[in-house]
């Protein structure tokens, strides 16, 4: 008999973490791109993960838990900036400055006093001040929400772990343009990585456990 994907998993991986003790939300890419009917990486998947993110920012900036954001944008000359990545995904040429696509997401963008992070790759970590900004305050865990879940919250929730975070996904505030996609890679960081939580679990800590 062929074992589902829990119970072959089950004792092996899927050890739970838990929050920390000093916590930021770090909220990804949440682009007009993803929530464009009609753009290329128009996901439906992130329309609605747009629709419940602004909970868990309440939560954070109500309990003075820091709230840092990411963009993709790309500055060179035919994206040069964006190396294989923008070859192997040519779709991402759309994220440069003057592209209402590359605009942050209506309800969901970046506080004046909130940081941003412009990134070229998939993680929020690679080739950004992120880690070592963290690091420095004495942050413990980091709380994902954004998209793609198989893209840039994959990548960013695996670079977290090796920066030594405890990495906690909000299940409800991230999305995907497909849901097998989704659900795998959300299987996945939960195997492996980090915690996917639902977005009552992640407001409860925020408001009593941070």
């Amino acid at each position: 008999m062929t074992q589902s994907a829990s119970d072959n998993y089950k004792g092996v991986w899927g050890n739970r973490i838990g929050f920390g003790t000093k916590a930021a939300v770090l909220v990804i890419d949440f682009m007009k791109a993803y929530t464009t009917e009609g753009a290329p990486l128009y996901a439906p998947g992130v329309v609605a993960a747009v629709e419940k993110t602004p909970v868990l920012l309440e939560a954070a900036r109500g309990n003075a838990v820091p709230v840092i954001h990411t963009n993709i944008l790309y500055r060179a000359a035919d994206c040069a900036d964006g190396g294989i990545w923008v070859k192997k995904s040519p779709v991402m040429t759309a994220m440069v400055a003057g592209n209402p696509l590359a605009e942050f997401c209506e309800s969901v963008e970046p506080l004046a006093q909130e940081p941003v992070f412009t990134k070229q790759y998939a993680s929020a970590f690679f080739g950004t001040s992120l880690a070592p900004m963290l690091h420095a305050q004495g942050f413990d865990t980091v709380i994902l929400a954004g998209c793609s879940t198989s893209g840039c919250i994959r990548a960013s929730a695996v670079d977290a772990v090796q920066h030594g975070f405890r990495t906690i996904v909000v299940r409800d505030c991230v999305g995907d343009r497909h849901e097998g996609p989704h659900e795998a890679n959300l299987f996945d960081i939960d195997s492996k990585y980090g915690d996917v939580v639902s977005l009552d679990e992640a407001v409860s800590y925020l408001k009593n456990g941070n």
